[in-house]
C-alpha cells in the first residue's frame, strides 16, 4: 500500500517539475473567467500586433496594397506575427508582416507589436514552407 502511494507521488511530482520546465505553459492554456463570468481573452504568443486603424486594416496575399485582399482585421483585432518585410511603403511605414496562422500580409503602419517580429530571412525557410501558403494547389 506505502509502495503504491509512494509511486503516485513521485508521478505527481515529477508531472510538476515538468509543467515548471515548460515555465507554466500548460497553466495558461485554461482560459481564465473574467470578474463578470465572461472568459477572458487567452493572451497571444509573442510577437503580435493589434489593429490602430478605427476602420481595421487589409489582409492581403502579398506585402502591398495592389495585391488581392484576403480578409480585414477589425479595429484593436490581434493577430499573431510571423516574420516582416520591407515592400512597399503606406503612410511613411515600409514595412509588413506576414501573419502566422495565415498566409497573408498586413501593412505595419496600422499595427502596435508586442514583441520582437524577425525579418523573414531569418526565419527557418522550413517554417516558411510549412505555413498554409505552401499547401495550396497550383494551378
Amino acid at each position: 500500500m506505502f509502495s503504491s502511494l509512494m509511486a503516485r507521488g513521485m508521478r505527481i511530482a515529477a508531472g510538476v517539475i515538468a509543467a515548471a520546465a515548460l515555465g507554466g505553459t500548460l497553466l495558461t492554456a485554461v482560459p481564465a473567467q473574467a470578474a463578470d463570468g465572461e472568459e477572458a481573452p487567452v493572451p497571444l504568443v509573442r510577437p503580435y500586433g493589434t489593429v490602430t486603424a478605427p476602420s481595421g486594416i487589409n489582409e492581403r496575399t502579398f506585402p502591398s496594397t495592389d495585391s488581392p485582399v484576403r480578409a480585414v482585421l477589425k479595429y484593436h483585432g490581434q493577430a499573431g506575427l510571423r516574420c516582416k518585410v520591407r515592400a512597399q511603403e503606406v503612410g511613411g511605414n515600409a514595412f509588413w508582416y506576414l501573419l502566422r496562422d495565415r498566409p497573408s500580409w498586413v501593412t505595419a503602419r496600422f499595427v502596435d507589436t508586442t514583441g520582437e517580429v524577425p525579418y523573414c530571412r531569418t526565419v527557418n525557410r522550413t517554417a516558411l514552407d510549412e505555413s498554409p501558403a505552401s499547401h495550396r494547389a497550383v494551378g
